[in-house]
Formats: structure tokens, sequence, C-alpha cells
């Protein structure tokens, strides 16, 4: 009795002293994670004031600001967001290394194919919103009813349109990599996504709308039709990955 007891105690301060270790490890990632995105912004810093003369080029003019710390607000607004695309490859790479002592070594390969696919997507994403929905959504509505309206946009809500935007469709475009993940684990397959297309629809629908800083429906028609191509494409990673999935149900 007393040598289980002993043992019991052993492994209980064993895990007591790994569950310490990974959290002590978890900090230092999520250290050289906030490292990184401090890096990241400096670096934006420097490059800010170009930054926002580009995205003033859909508008094509000066802004507006109303308040007297708006310009500076906008300014930092611009370089933390910036500084944060810039750093996102090494923000996911310390955490990767935290996860991946726990995954086997086929799963440590689907990683390495994840976290590009993911970081191209967001890329994807962000380049189709500044080349086709900025314009489209700028020039729509900076022309709309100019006999009654006239148009003085400000800094902060003119930039904050353009990366909300920037930033959310972004987003959006991580949908067929999140599904073939959902997929490889057994929770969605490609008949289920393809026999509810209907609500898949709706959905996308209320996602173009909620991800669009305007209301105009040109601006949300145009974020619709990359989605819904996009949910087709998950379909047939859906098919793929619940492949995957039965096949190591099988092998288990």
């Amino acid at each position: 009795m007393r040598n289980a007891k002993n043992s019991d105690h052993t492994d209980e301060t064993f895990e007591e002293l790994s569950l310490l270790d990974h959290l002590n490890e978890l900090r230092i990632r999520v250290t050289w994670a906030a490292a990184a995105l401090a890096v990241g912004t400096v670096i934006s810093f420097i490059f800010a004031k170009q930054i926002l003369l580009f995205m003033l080029e859909p508008y094509g003019g000066q802004l507006q600001t109303l308040r007297p710390t708006e310009g500076i607000e906008t300014f930092f607004k611009v370089a933390l967001v910036s500084g944060f695309i810039l750093a996102l490859p090494v923000i996911l790479y310390p955490f990767w290394l935290f996860i991946s002592p726990g995954l086997t070594k086929k799963e440590r390969r689907g990683v390495y194919i994840f976290i590009p696919a993911t970081l191209g997507m967001f890329l994807l994403g962000i380049l189709f919103a500044w080349y086709v929905l900025v314009p489209a959504a700028v020039a729509f509505l900076s022309t709309f009813m100019l006999d009654v309206f006239m148009t003085e946009w400000t800094s902060s809500e003119y930039i904050g349109f353009i990366l909300a935007m920037l930033f959310w469709l972004g987003l959006s475009f991580q949908m067929p990599v999140i599904i073939y993940v959902l997929a490889r684990v057994g929770l969605v397959n490609g008949p289920m996504l393809r026999d509810q297309w209907r609500i898949a629809v709706v959905g996308v629908a209320i996602l173009a709308a909620a991800i669009t800083p305007s209301i105009d429906p040109v601006t949300m028609m145009l974020t619709m039709a990359p989605l819904l191509v996009l949910y087709i494409l998950s379909i047939g990673l859906a098919y793929m990955g619940y492949k995957s999935f039965e096949a190591n149900m099988a092998i288990e």
C-alpha cells in the first residue's frame, strides 16, 4: 500500500510538473508571437505613410480629420494592422512548435501544408478585396447622388472602411481550409455540404453582408461571388478530407 501511494504521488507530481512545463512553454511561444507583432508594427511604422498614400489611390484625394488626434490614430491603426499581417507567419510558427510534439508524423506533414494554405488564402482574400471590391465600392459610394451628397470622407471612416474590408475578406477566404480540417476529423463531409447548398447560399449572403462595411448591393454581390466559388471548392475538399478520415478510421 505504501509503495502504491508513493507511486501515485510520483505520478501526480510528474503530471503537475508536465502541466507547468507546458504552461511555461506556451508563455514563451506567446512572448515570441508578441515580439514578432511588435517588430512587424515597428517595421510598418517606417512605411505607414507610403501605405496610407497607397490606400488613398481609390479615393483620389486627401481625407478630412475632424478631431485633433484623428490623423495620428489612423496612422497607428494602419501600422498595427500592417504589422499583424507582416508578422502573421512568425506568429503562427511558435504555436505550431507548441502543438507539434503531440501530433503524429503524418499529422505534422498535414500542418506543413495547412499553414502555407492558410497564409496563401488570407493573402488571396486581401488581393481580391483590394483589386476588385475596394475600387468598385469606392467608385459606387463616392459618386452616389452627387447632386445631393458632397463626397468628403474622414480619415478614420475611410481607412477603417478599407481595413475592415481587407481583413474580414482575408479571413472569409479561410473557408476551404476550415472545411477541409473539419472533414479530416469527420465533422462534415461532401454529400452533407452538397445537399445543403440552399442554406449555404443564405449563409454566404449573411456573411457577405456582415463583412462588407457598406450596405450597397454592388459590393455585397461582389463579395458573395468568390465566397460561393470557395464553397463549391470546399465541397470537393470535404470529399477528400472525409475520405482520409475514413481511411484513418479503417486503419485504427
